[in-house]
């Protein structure tokens, strides 16, 4: 299964962009700031969540355009039957994300139970060196990857997170009822969130274990909960931490203070402290090990942004060699063809140049 047809209207700097006939792996190339990126953010958005770059909806439409942009793409199955997926605004609710599968009206997580969509780009290289919460928006973007029912766990526990800190922050101790209450979601909703992330590392794990240890450096992988995973027992240790949190200002017990804990496995040395060559390499390991997660069930799309570039020949190969051993859909950006030479007899290749793109 992959997608193919794929229109961008009024998205970001493509008036009017249309990719057809596209295959099992896509190069887009052209010169920085050509618009190759916005193509990939725009697959992004046919799955569930905000987007490789996490931007704001009205930051998408075209700038000086009417304020609202649309991206749609048909999603080939494997009997050559068609679905059509879609997402966009509208110009009176330029902020809400709507989606229409086969022009039928639907919810962003219903586009995870039709696409699966990953991705590696240049802004995810800090994260080993950012804060714990960026692994954590990590770990839960690959866990929608594979459980669309995730990003509602997520949202939700976000929410009543919130309202549980607020009601402890008043000026009085609220009523034991309000808080039975909203720790109840909370501990519902927060478990399930903590045993998803659980899950999604113990499969990148058993995946690892089967990959070659070179050339991209085997990272052995910790998930750290912040609390109980189990619902009962969660809502419990809410229960008995009021006091604390409301002298603390903040829940100190739960998935929101989960953390993700990558080491270099042959040098037995954390993420953080390695070189630079060795935490890209470990980040494409684990993409890769996702990918071979995220495609079983599920149309899966794998979008490299700058990827090739950044490899010196060997890996580079290496490189398209396990991701011609996969089933994913492949889309790659760089500058130059010269970067995709180890795939170009196999790959539909377009110049992108001032927000449109032509099928070389």
């Amino acid at each position: 299964m992959s997608l193919d047809r794929i229109a961008l209207s009024r998205f970001r700097n493509h008036a009017d962009t249309v990719l057809d006939q596209a295959a099992r792996f896509n190069v887009l190339v052209g010169e920085n700031g050509a618009g190759k990126t916005n193509v990939l953010e725009a697959l992004s958005l046919l799955a569930p969540g905000r987007g490789l770059r996490r931007a704001a909806l009205i930051d998408l439409a075209q700038a000086g355009g009417p304020g609202h942009f649309a991206v749609g793409a048909s999603l080939t199955m494997h009997d050559d039957d068609h679905v059509r997926l879609g997402t966009f605004t509208q110009p009176d609710r330029p902020a809400r994300r709507l989606v229409r599968i086969n022009e039928a009206a639907a919810s962003a997580v219903a586009l995870g139970e039709w696409l699966s969509v990953g991705w590696l780009t240049p802004a995810m290289d800090r994260l080993f060196m950012d804060s714990a919460g960026e692994r954590r928006r990590y770990m839960d973007r690959l866990a929608v990857a594979i459980e669309p029912g995730h990003a509602a766990h997520a949202a939700r526990q976000a929410a009543a997170l919130r309202e549980r800190n607020r009601l402890l922050s008043g000026d009085e101790m609220p009523e034991a009822a309000w808080l039975d209450g909203i720790e109840a979601q909370l501990a519902r909703h927060g478990a399930a969130l903590a045993q998803g992330r659980a899950r999604l590392v113990e499969g990148l794990k058993a995946e690892l274990a089967d990959a070659p240890a070179e050339p991209f450096a085997r990272p052995a992988l910790t998930y750290r909960p912040g609390g109980p995973l189990d619902e009962q027992a969660l809502a419990e240790t809410l229960v008995h931490s009021r006091r604390r949190d409301r002298a603390a200002g903040r829940t100190l017990i739960g998935p929101q203070r989960d953390e993700l804990e990558v080491v270099f496995a042959a040098k037995d040395v954390p993420a953080a402290q390695c070189s630079t060559g060795e935490q890209k390499a470990m980040l494409i390991a684990i993409t890769l090990a996702h990918g071979a997660l995220a495609q079983k069930g599920r149309a899966s799309v794998l979008l490299l942004d700058e990827v090739a570039a950044h490899l010196d020949p060997v890996r580079r190969l290496a490189l398209f060699e396990r991701l011609a051993q996969g089933s994913a859909q492949v889309w790659m950006t760089g500058t130059e063809m010269a970067a995709f030479e180890g795939i170009a007899d196999r790959a539909a290749v377009w110049q992108v140049s001032g927000g449109a793109a032509q099928r070389l």
